[in-house]
C-alpha cells in the first residue's frame, strides 16, 4: 500500500468513524446546542450541560426538574463517611467508606400560568434549545409554551456557576407572555435532596442495591442534619451539619425579582429540608418578568455552623454590591484567559474542534477553583466514583495544568500534602516506611474496600511523585518543592525501599524486585514485579535521591531543616541510588516483548474476538477470579509505561509491545483509549491512533461507555489534550526539555496550541511540512528539539522547522481487541513480528448464573 493510498484510506476511516460515534450539537465550534427534548437522554444531557468551577458543580438539570437523570449539586470535599462492613474482616483492610454528598439543590424554579405548571415532560412544548456557551461559561435555554389555555410563553434561562467567585453561582430566569395577561406564580425552591423522599420520621426507607461498581453507594438514613437558618426579605440561608463526617455546609440565595411594572405578592415557606419563595401576580402580555437567583455555597471540616452561615451570607452581599452584569463579565473576563493558555486549533472535520473544546472546558470546570483540593474522578458533574480522588489526576490531568496553567496545577499537587499525614499512618498499617498514599479517597484515608484492585495498587506513589517532578521541571517552580512537596517525595521513596527487596535472577545477577502489588491494569492484580510499578518506583527513587542531592548543594538551609524533619541520613539516599539502579524490569527475550508481569504470560489468553458485547465490559459479567486467570486487560499498563518513561524504551520496543498489548486490551476502561491512541501514533499505525483519539473524543458527547450520567469522565478528557499534544504533536518532556516528533493525522490540516515552559508561553503551529514555534510570552530564550535538532526561541524570533514526514507508516494493525495478533510483515511494518503467543485452551468463559460484580473500586 502506497503512502498516498494509506492517507486515503485514514482519511475515509477517520470520517466515517467519527461520524458513526458523535452526537449534533451544532455547528459551533464554541458551543454545544441541543434542540428539542429525548427523556432517554436526560442523564447524558444533565452531564453534558453540567456546569462547575473546581469548588462548585452542578448538574444540567432543568429548573422544572422533568425530564430527569439525576438530581445534583456538588461541593468539592463535602463527604459523608460509613463504616465498611467487611463479610470477612482482616487486618489492615480499609474501615471507613466516603462518599460525596449531594448539596441541598438551588437550581429549581417552578412556573404556573393561570395555576397550570410548566412540566416539560407533559407541558405542549412547541420549541426548546439548550446552549453551553464554552467561552461565557453560561448554560442558556430557550422554550416556548403553548398553556391548555392557548397562551403563548416564552422562557428564558442562564445560568452560571462563577469562576471568579468559587462559593457562587447565579440563574436568571425570563418569562414573557406573548398573547395575553395571565396569572403567574414562580416559585423558588431550595430542596435538601439528598434527604428528601428517602426519610420519614426519621427513618431510613430501603434503597435500592447498586450493582453497577462505577456508580455512587446510596447512603442511608438522614445525611444532613439541619443548623441555624436565616429568611430575610428575599433571602434565605440554611446551615447543615454531615452526620458522621462532621462536616458543615451552608447554602444561601438571594432573589431580585423584577415584575415588569405591575404589582406582585412573595412569600416564602419553610420545613426543614425545603425552602421555597413564591412570587406572584399578573404577568401583562409582551413584558418580561426577571428573577436573578443568587446562590452560596460554603462547606467546611473546621467551620462551625454560624459560622458556614455567616459566610454565605458575606458572599451574597458581596455578589449583590457589585454592578449589574458584572459577575457574566467577570466570568468571561476569565475564561478568556482560560482560552489564551489553552486553547488547542484543529484544522480537521466537522465537530471535531467542538468536541476538543468541551473536553477541555471540562478540565477548567474540574480544577480551575479546586484551590487545594483535589480533582475527583468526575470532577463536580456527578456522583460517580463516590466523588473520589484518584490516581486520574496525576497522570491524566496534570500534565495539562502543568503546561497551561501551572498554578492550578500547584494548587491540585498540595491537596496531596495535605494528606501526607494520613498516608504516613497507612504505611506503618501495612508495615512499610514512608508513606502510603490512598487508592480512591476524599479524606485522605483508604475508602477502597477491594484491596486486590485498590490498596495493591502501590503506583499511586510514584504517579504522585513523577506529577511533582513535572511540574517543578516544567514550571521551575522549587520554592513549591522546598515548602513540603520535598517531604512527599521523600516519603514516597522510603516506601519503595522498605517494600522491595534484592534478589538473584536467573543470570546471578541481583536485582531489586517489588511482589504483592497492582499495576494500573485492574484485570491483573496482586502480582509479582509488574513492569509499570517497577519502572515508576524506579523513577520514585531516582528522583528522590536527586532532588535532595540538589537541595543541598543549592539551599543549604532547607537541606539542613529537611534532614531534622524527616530524619534523612545520607546512607539512605545511597540506598535509593541502589535500588533504582538495579530495579527488575521484565522482559522475554523468548517474545522479544516486556511482560506485564513476572508470571503474565503464563496465563491464558482470552479471546475478546469471542466475547459478545453483551457481556462488556467483563468486571459486569465474571466474578474477578475468572477474569485474573486470564491474559486479559482492562486498560493500558505496560504501554503506559511506554509514554511515562519513553526515553528508556526503543521504538521497536514500543512497536512490540504495543503489538501484544493491545490485542489483550477490553477497552473497559476510559483510561485506556488517550495511551493506546499516542503509542499507536509513535510507532506509525496512524489510522488507529486517530479511532483511539475520536473514541476518546466522544466518551461523553456520545455516552461510549454508556455511564455518562454518572458524570464526565474528567480523566479522558484530560487524555484527549495529552493525545493532540503528546500523540498528535509528539511532545516529550523527558530529561527536562521539550522535544517534538510530529504525527499529524493524515486528513488535517493544521493543530495549533500554547505551552508554559518555566515562565514562558511558546506558541506551536504544526502543518503538513513544518512545525512553527513562537514565544508569545517571557524574555528568556527557549530550547526545544525537533527530530533531535535543538531549536531556539527568542523574543521576536519564531522559527520553522521543514518536516520530511509525519513519522513511520506501519499501515493498518488487525489485532485491535480481536485476541489476533499481526502475522506478516505488511501489517507489522515489515518488522518482526511477535512470536509464540499462547493460545487459549478453552473455551471462552460464559457467565451460566447470576451476575456477579467487583465491589465498587474498579473504574470504566
Amino acid at each position: 500500500m502506497s503512502a498516498d493510498e494509506f492517507e486515503g484510506l485514514a482519511h475515509e476511516s477517520a470520517r466515517d468513524f467519527a461520524h458513526e460515534s458523535a452526537r449534533d450539537f451544532g455547528d459551533d465550534p464554541w458551543r454545544i446546542v441541543v434542540d428539542g427534548i429525548d427523556p432517554a437522554r436526560a442523564g447524558q444531557d444533565e452531564t453534558v450541560f453540567a456546569l462547575g468551577n473546581g469548588y462548585l458543580g452542578m448538574r444540567g438539570n432543568h429548573e422544572e426538574g422533568l425530564p430527569l437523570g439525576s438530581h445534583g449539586t456538588f461541593v468539592n470535599g463535602l463527604h459523608e463517611t460509613w463504616r465498611i462492613r467487611h463479610a470477612e474482616h482482616a487486618y489492615g483492610f480499609a474501615e471507613h467508606g466516603q462518599t460525596i454528598v449531594n448539596a441541598p439543590d438551588a437550581k429549581s424554579i417552578r412556573i404556573y400560568v393561570d395555576d397550570e405548571r410548566l412540566n416539560l415532560s407533559s407541558s405542549d412544548i412547541l420549541e426548546v434549545r439548550r446552549t453551553l456557551d464554552l467561552r461565557a461559561g453560561t448554560l442558556s435555554r430557550t422554550l416556548l409554551w403553548l398553556t391548555p389555555t392557548g397562551k403563548r410563553v416564552r422562557v428564558e434561562t442562564r445560568r452560571m456557576v462563577s469562576f471568579a467567585s468559587r462559593h457562587m453561582a447565579t440563574i436568571e430566569m425570563r418569562i414573557t407572555l406573548l398573547d395575553a395577561d395571565a396569572d403567574l406564580t414562580v416559585g423558588s425552591l431550595i430542596m435538601n435532596r439528598q434527604d428528601l423522599g428517602r426519610v420519614e420520621n426519621g427513618n431510613s426507607l430501603p434503597a435500592e442495591r447498586v450493582v453497577d461498581p462505577r456508580k455512587s453507594e446510596e447512603l442511608g438514613g438522614r445525611t444532613l442534619e439541619a443548623g441555624p437558618v436565616l429568611h430575610e426579605g428575599g433571602r434565605s440561608v440554611l446551615s447543615f451539619r454531615v452526620k458522621n463526617s462532621g462536616m458543615t455546609l451552608g447554602v444561601g440565595v438571594d432573589h431580585e425579582f423584577d415584575g415588569g411594572g405591575t404589582s406582585w405578592r412573595s412569600r416564602v415557606e419553610t420545613s426543614a429540608d425545603r425552602v421555597r419563595h413564591l412570587f406572584q401576580g399578573v404577568a401583562t402580555r409582551g413584558r418580561t418578568v426577571r428573577l436573578v437567583k443568587t446562590v452560596a455555597y460554603h462547606a467546611s471540616d473546621t467551620a462551625t455552623l454560624s459560622e458556614v452561615l455567616d459566610r454565605c451570607v458575606h458572599t451574597l452581599e458581596k455578589v449583590g454590591a457589585e454592578p449589574e452584569g458584572e459577575r457574566w463579565e467577570a466570568q468571561r473576563r476569565f475564561l478568556d484567559g482560560f482560552w489564551e493558555r489553552s486553547d488547542v486549533e484543529v484544522d480537521a472535520e466537522p465537530g471535531v474542534q467542538q468536541a476538543i473544546r468541551w473536553n477541555l472546558f471540562q478540565l477548567a470546570q474540574a480544577a480551575a477553583r479546586a484551590d487545594g483540593h483535589g480533582i475527583a474522578a468526575k470532577g463536580l458533574t456527578g456522583s460517580g466514583y463516590s466523588g473520589h480522588y484518584f490516581w486520574d489526576s496525576e497522570i491524566y490531568m496534570l500534565p495539562f495544568l502543568t503546561y497551561t496553567t501551572p498554578l492550578w496545577a500547584r494548587n491540585a499537587l498540595r491537596s496531596r500534602q495535605h494528606m501526607l499525614p494520613k498516608a504516613r499512618s497507612r504505611a506503618v498499617m501495612l508495615n512499610e516506611d514512608g508513606a502510603l498514599f490512598p487508592w480512591r479517597t476524599i479524606n485522605g484515608e483508604e475508602a477502597s474496600a477491594y484491596y486486590a484492585a485498590g490498596t495493591a495498587a502501590y503506583h499511586i506513589n510514584a504517579d504522585i511523585t513523577f506529577a511533582i517532578a513535572r511540574y517543578v521541571w516544567a514550571s521551575g517552580d522549587r520554592e513549591y518543592l522546598l515548602t513540603g512537596a520535598c517531604d512527599v517525595v521523600v516519603e514516597t521513596a522510603r516506601l519503595w525501599s522498605s517494600l522491595g527487596f534484592w534478589g538473584s535472577g536467573l543470570d546471578g545477577e541481583q536485582r531489586f524486585h517489588i511482589h504483592g502489588v497492582t499495576g494500573p491494569d485492574e484485570y491483573t492484580t496482586v502480582v509479582n514485579d509488574n513492569l509499570f510499578t517497577n519502572v515508576m518506583a524506579r523513577f520514585n527513587l531516582s528522583y528522590a535521591a536527586e532532588m535532595v542531592r540538589s537541595i543541598e548543594t543549592a539551599e543549604p538551609e532547607a537541606y539542613a531543616a529537611l534532614r531534622e524533619r524527616l530524619a534523612l541520613e545520607p546512607a539512605e539516599i545511597e540506598a535509593w541510588e541502589r535500588a533504582a539502579a538495579g530495579m527488575h524490569v521484565p522482559y522475554s527475550e523468548r517474545m522479544g516483548i516486556h511482560p506485564q508481569d513476572a508470571h503474565f504470560l503464563e496465563r491464558e489468553l482470552w479471546d475478546l474476538a469471542a466475547t459478545p458485547p453483551e457481556q462488556k465490559p467483563l468486571l459486569m459479567h465474571f466474578h474477578p477470579l475468572v477474569i485474573y486467570r486470564f491474559q486479559v486487560l482492562k486498560q493500558a499498563d505496560v504501554v503506559l509505561a511506554l509514554l511515562l518513561a519513553s526515553d528508556e524504551f526503543s521504538r521497536d520496543e514500543k512497536r512490540r509491545d504495543f503489538e501484544y498489548y493491545d490485542a489483550l486490551t477490553t477497552g473497559d476502561s476510559t483510561l485506556s483509549a488517550v495511551v493506546q491512541s499516542i503509542i499507536a501514533a509513535e510507532v506509525g499505525y496512524r489510522e488507529l491512533s486517530y479511532r483511539y483519539f475520536d473514541h476518546a473524543l466522544h466518551v461523553d458527547l456520545a455516552d461510549l461507555h454508556r455511564n455518562s450520567a454518572d458524570g464526565v469522565h474528567v480523566a479522558s478528557a484530560g487524555g484527549v489534550w495529552m493525545t493532540l499534544v503528546q500523540g498528535f504533536a509528539g511532545m516529550r518532556d523527558s530529561g527536562r526539555r521539550l522535544s517534538f516528533d510530529p504525527r499529524l493525522p493524515a486528513h488535517w490540516g493544521s493543530l495549533a496550541f500554547p505551552l508554559e515552559w518555566r515562565g514562558s508561553r511558546i506558541g506551536v503551529r504544526l502543518e503538513r511540512e513544518s512545525i512553527r514555534f513562537e514565544l508569545l510570552e517571557g524574555d528568556e530564550p527557549v530550547t526545544v528539539r525537533v527530530r533531535g535538532t535543538e531549536i531556539e526561541i527568542g523574543p521576536g524570533r519564531p522559527s520553522t522547522v521543514p518536516l520530511a514526514d509525519q513519522g513511520p507508516e506501519l499501515g493498518e494493525f488487525r489485532g485491535l481487541s480481536a485476541g489476533i495478533l499481526p502475522r506478516d510483515g505488511e501489517a507489522s511494518g515489515g518488522l518482526e513480528p511477535v512470536t509464540e503467543v499462547p493460545v487459549l485452551t478453552g473455551p471462552v468463559p460464559v457467565s451460566t448464573g447470576p451476575v456477579p460484580t467487583l465491589p465498587p473500586t474498579d473504574r470504566g
